[in-house]
């Protein structure tokens, strides 16, 4: 008999940590990519939300599905090279992601009231990098082809979509308050296949190319110098970005969770 009767216990112990649970996080998200110099992130904060639906296994295996809303932005002006300074490009975008990530308590919350995780998973996301023109008039830049998108010299520059993929990985930690609720902080990191979150990825284009093929909006706002001139501006092939690094989002913040269920 105690055969059995011990693996039914076991058997009863973990499936009582089983159930749904919800969550709802605020906190601030941040920009890397090539509007950033040396990481000087503190400028690229912005608000931020996320919202989770979530699967308690076993009370280590955690499934969850969420939506977040994401600010990032990016701009010269906060860089210290001249060279970044004197361009005068920015941008801002509201990012929508959704995504579905595993989550991996490291010690047994049976035991324990406070305990780290880790988590990771995969996702979509969707932004549209915009700026401000000369006229204070928001203009978003993916139309636009600031690098030469569209233009029949540079055929490998093709438009870049605004929906793409993300994979979504991260830590925290859980105080459990009591029964029913928990506070967790949450710090998650976004590898992106784009370098385009920015709008900024490879060289320039002169503004005599850009104003003949593009229009004047376009040559305005990609070299974004005081007075500038033909003469003045970098000529093609000058670096303008990085492509070999792409471009990331980060979102930290607290949560709390409320369990809806057990099982």
């Amino acid at each position: 008999m105690k055969l059995f009767i011990v693996p039914l216990l076991l058997i009863a112990n973990i499936c009582s940590g089983q159930g749904w649970e919800a969550e709802v996080m605020a906190g601030t998200s941040g920009y890397i990519g090539d509007l950033t110099e040396k990481l000087r992130l503190v400028n690229t904060l912005r608000p931020a939300a996320n919202f989770n639906v979530k699967y308690n296994f076993d009370n280590i295996i955690i499934m969850r599905a969420g939506i977040s809303w994401i600010n990032v932005a990016g701009n010269d002006k906060n860089n210290k090279r001249e060279d970044l300074k004197r361009r005068n490009l920015n941008f801002k975008s509201t990012v929508w992601e959704a995504n579905i990530c595993g989550e991996i308590n490291l010690l047994e919350p049976r035991y324990f009231y406070s305990y780290p995780y880790v988590f990771f998973g995969v996702g979509i996301f969707h932004f549209d990098p915009y700026t401000y023109d000369k006229d204070n008039k928001k203009t978003y830049l993916q139309p636009l082809g600031t690098e030469g998108q569209g233009i029949s010299g540079y055929p490998n520059r093709k438009t870049y979509s605004t929906l793409q993929l993300c994979l979504p990985l991260g830590a925290g930690w859980k105080l459990k308050l009591n029964d029913k609720y928990d506070v967790i902080y949450e710090f998650g990191y976004r590898i992106l296949f784009t370098d385009y979150l920015d709008d900024v990825s490879t060289t320039y284009v002169r503004t005599k190319t850009l104003l003949e093929s593009k229009g004047p909006k376009t040559a305005e706002l990609a070299y974004r110098e005081d007075h500038v001139s033909d003469d003045r501006h970098p000529y093609d092939g000058k670096v303008r970005g990085n492509p070999k690094i792409k471009d990331s989002y980060f979102f930290t913040g607290v949560k709390l969770l409320m369990r809806l269920s057990r099982d």
